[in-house]
Parts: structure tokens; C-alpha cells; sequence
């Protein structure tokens, strides 16, 4: 008998969004540190369903924005609007209870600890049994450890990491350790995926891997991803839009074709001097 999850359990919640409509809302939002202005007044919207591209140059504060979206970094000006509901300031741990995830620029896994306990370590916002119920592993604990590792599992089949599930992150080539990273944030079930340039210092067949998983995420499971990539070509064949920062303002936003011809986004890219 399979006692794998169907992967539907593990698609993005059903918050009452309609697909195309208005999941997130960033609007008017700055941020500076100290004199220096990481971003400002940039306004843009994520569709429930689209993967949404956030790119440019080194430095003009792509990461900066993500870090706002899931409450690590508090504009001095704007909102954010998720799921229609409007806010300034949000703690990480509290974007996670609302369904925001996300990935990093810099792999951040617990080196020590195998693919499987870190994937795992992304369901803890699922428990509900206290440190009482999880020091003494049984009963409830012990059921509800089980529904969570079972669920892990079938994120490891889906993304093809069944033969490193007991191996120590520490010692997988750094591919994989991104493909587990994915992993962590998908346990989390997120209506809105944040992942940070996910194919950086990939080779070739890595990047194709990992294109094709975010494809699965968004159409099998029905994710809205939000990335932040420097690879265009990548850009212009996952994105439904893009928007373009550089040197913390919006320069253009639209869908993959009338981005890559927009003038002031050649011009951030070439390295016209400004």
C-alpha cells in the first residue's frame, strides 16, 4: 500500500484567490540604510499563479526587496498588501504562518544535518504538538512526526533526491545543496515562493534541472514564484513578467519580450554610464 502523500496535499493552499488575481502588492515602498537608499518609491504587483521575475544589476536591490516581502527589512516608506491584507512590518517567522517562503543568494542549510532533517526542519511551522510531546516522541507527537516525514518524502521524490536523502548537506555538490534548499522552503506549503537566485554558480545541466523544478512547482502544485535571477536567458523563457531595478528604482516592468527591447533596461544592463 502507498502511503506517499498525493501531491496535490502538498500544492499551495487554497486562499480564496482567484488565478491572475492580485496575490501581493508592493506599493510606494523605501528603504534606506543610513544614507544610502536601497530602494525607492517602487510600486508592482504578483499574480496568484505567475512566476514573476525581479532582475538587475548587481546592486540595485533586487535581494533588498525580497527581504521586505517576507519581513526581514521594514520600509521607511510603503506597504505591502498579501492576500488583500495591507501592512508596513511583518516578522520572517510570521510571513512563513501566512504562507511566504523562501530561498537564498547564499545556501543556508544546516550543513551537519541530512537532506532529509532539513527538508523536515521547513515542516516545523506545521506542528502543532508542543516540545513536551516532541521530547517524549510519542502518541500524538509520535502520529504527527509521522504525517510530516511522509509528506517530506514525497517532496524528496519530486525533486529527485532520493539517493542523498540520508547524506549530510555539508557534503553535496552545490547543485544539490540548492535543490534541498527548494525542498525546505516547498515543506512549508507557501501560497508565495521568494527564491533569490536560485541557479547561482550552477553549470549548465544544473540550471536545466532546476528550471524544470520551478516550472513543476508552479504548474503542478500551483505556486506563485517570485525570483530573483541573473541569467536572462533563464528569465525570458520561466517569467510571465518581469520587473527591473537598478540603483534601487524601477526601470521597467512587463512581460519577457518588451522588457528585454525596453532601452533604459539595455542600457542598466551594457553598463551605460548613467
Amino acid at each position: 500500500m502507498n502511503l506517499r502523500p498525493d501531491p496535490r496535499e502538498l500544492a499551495a493552499p487554497d486562499d480564496g484567490i482567484a488565478k491572475g488575481a492580485m496575490l501581493l502588492e508592493v506599493k510606494n515602498v523605501s528603504l534606506s540604510f543610513g544614507g544610502v537608499k536601497a530602494i525607492t518609491n517602487i510600486s508592482f504587483d504578483i499574480l496568484k499563479g505567475e512566476i514573476r521575475a525581479i532582475i538587475g544589476p548587481n546592486g540595485a536591490g533586487k535581494t533588498s526587496m525580497l527581504n521586505v516581502i517576507n519581513g526581514f527589512y521594514t520600509p521607511q516608506q510603503g506597504t505591502i498588501v498579501f492576500r488583500g491584507e495591507e501592512r508596513r512590518a511583518m516578522k520572517p517567522h510570521h510571513a512563513v504562518r501566512q504562507g511566504i517562503a523562501r530561498t537564498f543568494q547564499n545556501v543556508a542549510l544546516f550543513k551537519g544535518m541530512s537532506t532529509l532533517d532539513n527538508i523536515m526542519a521547513g515542516r516545523s511551522v506545521k506542528m502543532k504538538r508542543g516540545l513536551g510531546w516532541q521530547m517524549l516522541w510519542h502518541g500524538p507527537a509520535l502520529a504527527e512526526e509521522i504525517e510530516h516525514r511522509e509528506k517530506v518524502e514525497e517532496i524528496i521524490d519530486f525533486l529527485e533526491i532520493q539517493h542523498i536523502r540520508r547524506t549530510p548537506v555539508g557534503k553535496l555538490p552545490y547543485g544539490l545543496q540548492k535543490r534541498v534548499e527548494l525542498g525546505r522552503a516547498l515543506a512549508m506549503e507557501p501560497s508565495l515562493l521568494l527564491l533569490d537566485e536560485p541557479m547561482a554558480g550552477m553549470n549548465l545541466e544544473e540550471k536545466e534541472d532546476m528550471s524544470r523544478f520551478i516550472i513543476d512547482v508552479n504548474q503542478q502544485r500551483g505556486t506563485t514564484i517570485a525570483l530573483i535571477e541573473h541569467d536572462m536567458g533563464v528569465v525570458m523563457d520561466l517569467s510571465d513578467r518581469v520587473v527591473v531595478l537598478d540603483y534601487g528604482k524601477k526601470i521597467a516592468d512587463g512581460v519577457p519580450d518588451a522588457v528585454k527591447a525596453n532601452k533604459q533596461v539595455i542600457d542598466a544592463y551594457l553598463g551605460v554610464a548613467h
